[in-house]
């Protein structure tokens, strides 16, 4: 009965959110085993969790770092690194997208941030839309993979599994589906012919090299100064973030601070200086320290812009969690999640062929729902069966939200499908058509993610 009332709901066009809490308000008052007021009660005790404290502060630090000029900066630096390959642009796309999913965390702030910027760069040089416009979709959903990550903090917070754990198991899956799009990038260039963007010119590229290798080196350095030399570690830090700042300011370099997040980030987490929640705070203040007082290219007015936007996608983001937690209690108290686990573990009990199912399932379900709300509802039916199975939680989580990932790229509810063809001005269809192409790196990504787990679990098992 839960389940009609829902679907029912659903397709009369009400939102899913509204939804999932009016089909459990209705279910109550039809049986009359529960008082209504049971409803409020755990929507409330559903976002009653420190771990969700994360939620905003991750969204506010996207929002900073995308009002703050440090998109064109980004762009600049992957232009330096990669723009002389053939097909430049398509691998600048894939670099820059790699570069801001350190800071974002989601697909759609990727897809309207750098997305703006790379499309219109790419038309310039005379790339096609359709392509220009594949490349970004394909390469924003590595925003929620690379950390940190919004889906993960949810995730984390309904399957009880640490979100350092899974912000760790993202880098490595995030750097192969990136190497598989720039393969892809290189495949068109081949078949088209397509040349440098941009000169090869020594001084440009050994200064991105340097780039690179600073932000590498600093956290190899400051490990060895604390842990081999016994300096205390927050002086340490300190200290050198001033040497980050100096080298910033003297030698002028691009990309050093912005990239610097996710490296703090981790580095904070797997050493203990703070939990996730605390770490999204830091990197909070580290946006507004880059754009109101470094670079300058936030003012106080787009500030409390930024501010009122992420309020409103808070509010947003968490009504989604509080009546997915009360529909997913109610599918525990009713027995659907144990007939549902039942039901599969008697149709098969190996792990790959229930891997199987369950991708078909998220990639459904990714089209038609929130990545938020999905991954609400979806965690009680699932996670039960992954525990029976054997299956690591922190492996298929990543599995999860790249499913997900993959669905916000058709219709009829992909968002960045729809971002991304009102700033291309494509048609939808046209822009649905072009994305296909860059499902084969995506899909493949997915299969070695799903049937190789130590590439998902190497990271975290070093450290957690």
């Amino acid at each position: 009965m839960l389940k009609i009332i829902f679907l029912l709901l659903m397709s009369s066009g009400i939102p899913v959110a509204i939804a999932m809490a009016g089909s459990v308000l209705v279910y109550i008052l039809w049986t009359g085993n529960l008082p209504a007021f049971v409803v409020i009660h755990r929507m409330v005790s559903g976002i009653d969790s420190f771990p969700l404290l994360a939620v905003p502060f991750f969204i506010l630090a996207g929002n900073l770092m995308n009002n703050a000029g440090i998109t064109n900066r980004i762009y600049n630096y992957a232009l330096a690194l990669v723009g002389w390959l053939k097909g430049g642009l398509g691998h600048v796309n894939v670099l820059g997208s790699v570069i801001f999913a350190g800071m974002s965390g989601t697909a759609i702030a990727d897809a309207a941030g750098l997305g703006t910027i790379e499309i219109k760069a790419m038309k310039d040089h005379g790339y096609s839309s359709e392509f220009s416009v594949g490349v970004t979709a394909a390469s924003a959903t590595l925003g929620p993979i690379i950390p940190p990550s919004l889906p993960f903090v949810i995730y984390g917070m309904m399957a009880n599994v640490s979100v350092g754990a899974l912000f760790l198991a993202g880098i490595l899956p995030g750097a192969l589906m990136a190497v598989l799009m720039m393969l892809t990038v290189a495949y068109f260039a081949h078949k088209n012919g397509w040349g440098a963007d941009v000169k090869f010119e020594w001084p440009r590229v050994l200064k991105a090299l340097g780039e690179t290798l600073i932000v590498i080196a600093w956290p190899l350095v400051l490990w060895l100064l604390v842990t081999q030399a016994g300096f205390p570690p927050q002086a340490t830090v300190f200290a050198g973030l001033v040497v980050l700042f100096a080298a910033d300011k003297y030698f002028g370099f691009q990309a050093v601070l912005p990239i610097m997040t996710p490296v703090l980030l981790i580095g904070g987490m797997t050493t203990g200086i703070f939990t996730p929640t605390e770490g999204a705070i830091a990197a909070c203040i580290w946006a507004m320290v880059l754009g109101l007082a470094w670079y300058k290219t936030l003012t106080w007015k787009a500030f409390v812009k930024v501010c009122l936007d992420t309020v409103e996608t808070t509010s947003t983001v968490l009504f989604i969690v509080a009546a997915a937690s009360i529909f997913g209690w109610m599918l525990t108290a009713t027995g659907v999640t144990a007939a549902i686990a039942s039901w599969v573990l008697e149709f098969t009990k190996e792990p790959w062929v229930f891997l199987l199912l369950a991708n078909l399932l998220m990639l459904f379900v990714g089209c038609f729902l929130e990545p938020t709300a999905a991954i609400t509802i979806l965690v009680p039916i699932l996670v039960p069966i992954c525990q029976t199975l054997g299956i690591d939680l922190v492996h298929f989580g990543l599995v999860m939200v790249l499913n997900l990932m993959i669905g916000l790229l058709h219709p009829p509810m992909g968002m960045v499908l729809f971002v991304l063809a009102r700033v291309a001005k494509l048609s939808v269809e046209r822009t649905t058509i072009a994305i296909l192409p860059w499902l084969v790196p995506l899909l493949l990504s997915l299969g070695i993610i799903t049937y190789f787990p130590k590439v998902v679990l190497w990271l975290p098992k070093m450290f957690f």
